[in-house]
C-alpha cells in the first residue's frame, strides 16, 4: 500500500537520468522543464494524456509513438483489449510520428506478432511490450539518419479502439459462447468478466467454448464436469471463476459447493 515509482523511473535513477512525473503534461512547470531539455526527439509509449501541438512540435525529430497495434487497425485507448475481443489471430506493433490526431500520424515500422488462442491481455501485452521496445530502438538509427521516411497510413481503413469502461466486463449470454470467450480474454485483469449469480456476481477468470446446447441463453448446464451456460450458439464452460467475497478456483471446485447451478 506504498507509493511505488513504475520501472522506468527506477531505471532511469540508477542511470542518472533526470526525471519528471507530472499529474498533467500541460502543467507549466512540466512545458518549462520540455524545453530546458531541448530534447531532439521525444518517445511515448501508454502515455495516456494527449501531446498539445506545443509538445509535438517541441523535437526537431518530432514525438515518437510506440503503439499496439498494426495501424491504422485498433487507433484509441485499447488496442490490445480491441484485438483480443474481435478474435484477430494477428496483431502486432507500430511505431509512428505522431501528429494532432489519435494514432493518425505517419509510420516508420511495424512487426507482427500472433494471437495464441490462450492469450489475454496480460500475456499479450508482456509480449508487446518487449517486441515495441527492440522495434524502437532497431527503428529510430534510420529515422534519424534521415534514411527512413515515415509513410502515412491508410486512412480509410481505420477501425477504433474505444476506452473500456467496468460495465463492458459485464457477459451477456445472448450471444455466440466464442465471442464471450474473446471477452473473458480481452478483459483481463481488468475490467474482468461477470455474470449475475443469485445474490452476487461470479467473476470468469478463465473460459472455453463447446458446440451444443440444451435450453435458452443463460441456462446452467454442466459439462464435463465444468459448470456452463447456455450462449445463443454453443456453450459458455467456465475453467477458472472467482464467487463473491472468495478466492479464484477451478469451475469443477465451484461446481461441488454450487448449491442450485441447476436449478
Amino acid at each position: 500500500m506504498s507509493l511505488t515509482p513504475p520501472p522506468v523511473k527506477l531505471l532511469a535513477n540508477r542511470l542518472g537520468v533526470p526525471t519528471i512525473q507530472p499529474t498533467r503534461l500541460r502543467e507549466p512547470a512540466a512545458w518549462e522543464q520540455l524545453q530546458a531539455w531541448e530534447p531532439d526527439l521525444i518517445a511515448v509509449t501508454a502515455f495516456g494524456q494527449i501531446l498539445r501541438p506545443n509538445v509535438l512540435d517541441l523535437p526537431r525529430f518530432g514525438c515518437i509513438n510506440v503503439h499496439a497495434s498494426l495501424l491504422p487497425r485498433w487507433r484509441g485507448a485499447a488496442p490490445i483489449q480491441a484485438a483480443l475481443l474481435h478474435g484477430d489471430a494477428v496483431t502486432g506493433v507500430t511505431i509512428m510520428r505522431m501528429d494532432a490526431g489519435v494514432d493518425t500520424g505517419p509510420m516508420l515500422a511495424q512487426r507482427e506478432e500472433p494471437i495464441g488462442e490462450n492469450d489475454n491481455a496480460v500475456s499479450l501485452a508482456a509480449r508487446l511490450a518487449r517486441l515495441g521496445a527492440d522495434l524502437l530502438v532497431e527503428t529510430l538509427p534510420a529515422y534519424l539518419s534521415g534514411s527512413l521516411i515515415p509513410q502515412p497510413q491508410e486512412h480509410e481503413k481505420a477501425t477504433r479502439a474505444v476506452m473500456i469502461q467496468k460495465e463492458a466486463g459485464l457477459l451477456n449470454f445472448d450471444q455466440p459462447a466464442q465471442v464471450l470467450v474473446w471477452q473473458v480474454r480481452a478483459f483481463q485483469p481488468w475490467p474482468g468478466t461477470f455474470f449475475a449469480y443469485q445474490n452476487g456476481m461470479i467473476k470468469v477468470l478463465r473460459a472455453h467454448a463447446e458446440s451444443g446446447q440444451d435450453g435458452a441463453p443463460g441456462t446452467h448446464r454442466v459439462q464435463a464436469g465444468l459448470p456452463a451456460v447456455n450462449c445463443t450458439a454453443g456453450q459458455l464452460v467456465l475453467d477458472e471463476v472467482q464467487p463473491p467475497g472468495k478466492k479464484p478456483m477451478a469451475g469443477d471446485v465451484f461446481l461441488r459447493g454450487a448449491r442450485g447451478w441447476l436449478e
